[in-house]
């Protein structure tokens, strides 16, 4: 059975840093969104600067229903942060709730079922994670019993989502993730490049391909911290802008109306 190591209560400086790496030890911060995103603002640019500053090894930009913003990141990653590897990612707006995957090659629509996302990342070659699972106020997949059965379809369990602002969800997820035997890890859900890396998964091994994360993925610590509240007071602000850029979200075919979450 998997276990949840949680690391509280530390400054990213005391655990990451690349004075402080030894090799073959990741610190990857899995969860994050740039402003290809509807509800972000941050440039690939930013988030990176951020993330090198703060010691991490890998940032996955998971933007909601598109892979652009993070595969602009990893076009210019060694200009702008050559010591961070970029994970192409995205946040899957299912029928039955949210799914991460990483290590894509192309986006997955949203207006699948969960099953469907998750044949379509497998068939990249993919992983897919479980976010949020419990919060209220998101388009969290456990909406029921029936669709705990998936949680052993995926590769991990957000244990710890740094946006996860009230209630008992983070502590569920963690007790979800060790019930089910899968890896539970620490995400900031950055939303602005200030975000990045208030939460992060410590791994041994290198999370830079889909079968090297999968391995590394039972060796997760988690380092633990919430994004201020001041801080995501930004997120209805980016969504406006984006709205008047006209950037919304991303709908699905006309033939899967999508009703879930916010």
């Amino acid at each position: 059975m998997a276990s949840v190591t949680p690391v509280p209560d530390r400054d990213i400086a005391e655990v990451a840093g690349p004075a402080a790496a030894p090799a073959g030890r990741a610190f990857a911060d899995l969860h994050t969104h740039s402003r290809a995103s509807f509800d972000s603002l941050a440039s690939p640019a930013s988030m990176l600067r951020t993330a090198a500053s703060r010691g991490l090894t890998h940032l996955a930009i998971t933007d909601h229903d598109r892979i652009d913003g993070a595969l602009e990141a990893r076009a210019i990653a060694a200009d702008v942060a050559p010591s961070v590897t970029v994970i192409v990612g995205e946040e899957i707006k299912t029928l039955d709730g949210d799914l991460v995957a990483l290590h894509l090659t192309e986006a997955v629509p949203p207006g699948l079922s969960a099953d469907e996302a998750i044949a379509a990342v497998r068939a990249q070659g993919g992983l897919i994670g479980i976010p949020h699972p419990f919060d209220r106020f998101r388009g969290s997949l456990l909406r029921n019993e029936r669709m705990e059965d998936l949680v052993d379809r995926v590769d991990w369990v957000e244990a710890h989502n740094a946006r996860v602002a009230v209630g008992k969800g983070n502590q569920q997820a963690a007790e979800l993730a060790v019930d089910h035997g899968k890896p539970g890890i620490a995400v900031s859900d950055a939303h602005s490049a200030f975000e990045v890396g208030v939460a992060y998964t410590v791994l041994d091994g290198d999370p830079s391909t889909a079968a090297g994360l999968r391995a590394a993925l039972a060796t997760a610590q988690l380092v633990t911290g919430r994004a201020s509240f001041y801080v995501r007071l930004w997120t209805p602000i980016a969504k406006t802008v984006q709205r008047l850029r006209g950037n919304g979200r991303v709908q699905p075919p006309s033939d899967r109306p999508l009703s879930v979450g916010p």
